[in-house]
């Protein structure tokens, strides 16, 4: 059994809370910021000690490379286990969404590419399509240009959630946050810029949730 000091246990829950909830490791200015560090070095120290310990992995070049291991990831894998097992046991199929036509519903008939017969076991929620992803925005949480997201249709979304956004006719996959009237769409690598919302001026909607993400090795 791995012993932990009182503030390493709060850092683990943390983030077991922030995969639970955003389907993500937090970064660790996020770790700072909530329990209230004065910089994000601090949080470095703390997450190095899990590792050291092996509650965690730690991945280097990306800002939310953290893993969970032994007993806290089986308990995640338990998780998920239990989700499937309530899932229904067939398979499902999906429509995969391509290039979106200008003013068109995303799952117009045009948008349509090709459909995938998958697991929805694979997913933390049930999927309604797939959204093939283009660009590198969301490269330092994993999510590449070619993977194919796993999206369920919703029209609102928590802060800190992975969500596809419609602005005018550009779609994009960022993290949500909003305050007040303004929604901030983050992206995950430094090279991109936050967009920023008015929703009574720019014509804004949200798409949906990512709840899972499928690769194609070639």
């Amino acid at each position: 059994m791995i012993k932990l000091t009182a503030r390493q246990e709060q850092i683990l829950n943390l983030i077991k809370d922030a995969i639970d909830n955003t389907g993500f490791p937090p970064t660790r200015a996020e770790i700072a910021n909530e329990l209230g560090f004065k910089s994000a070095n601090a949080a470095e120290e703390h997450l190095q000690a899990l590792a050291r310990k092996g509650a965690i992995e730690i991945a280097a070049g990306t800002s939310r490379g953290i893993r969970l291991l032994g007993v806290h990831a089986e308990s995640a894998a338990t998780k998920v286990a239990n989700a499937a097992a309530a899932a229904a046991s067939s398979m499902m199929s999906l429509p995969l969404i391509g290039r979106v036509a200008a003013g068109s519903p995303i799952l117009a008939q045009e948008n349509l590419e090709t459909s995938y017969s998958v697991d929805p076991a694979l997913f933390s929620a049930k999927p309604d399509f797939l959204l093939k992803v283009r660009g590198e925005s969301m490269r330092d949480i994993g999510i590449m240009d070619g993977d194919l997201l796993a999206v369920k249709k919703v029209d609102s979304a928590k802060n800190g959630q992975i969500v596809v956004a419609r602005i005018g006719n550009e779609v994009t996959v960022k993290r949500y946050q909003k305050t007040g009237s303004t929604i901030e769409l983050f992206p995950e690598n430094p090279d991109f810029k936050v967009i920023t919302v008015n929703p009574e001026a720019d014509e804004f909607a949200l798409e949906g949730l990512a709840v899972g993400l499928l690769r194609s090795w070639h």
